[in-house]
């Protein structure tokens, strides 16, 4: 995906949470835009230990290797 494309997503009002897909089959939640960093050459997401916890460890992704973005209607997945 483009960033700007992915921007644009992480800055909509009112904010709905997304489930980021990857290349490689890794999927990520972002359940507050505060917990994404969006620039040219990275995506960086913040990983919380559980929800609505304080971030603990961070993931970089590369922009071209976000193959989808959708909506995140059920909320995180269980672990």
């Amino acid at each position: 995906m483009v960033a700007k494309e992915i921007l644009e997503l992480q800055r909509e009002r009112p904010f709905s949470p997304l489930r980021i897909y990857l290349s490689d089959g890794h999927t990520y939640d972002v359940l507050h835009p505060e917990m994404m960093l969006v620039t040219k050459t990275k995506v960086v997401i913040a990983l919380p230990a559980k929800p609505d916890d304080v971030p603990d460890s961070t993931v970089y992704c590369d922009p071209v290797h976000i193959t989808q973005i959708q909506p995140c209607r059920s909320g995180p997945r269980p672990d």
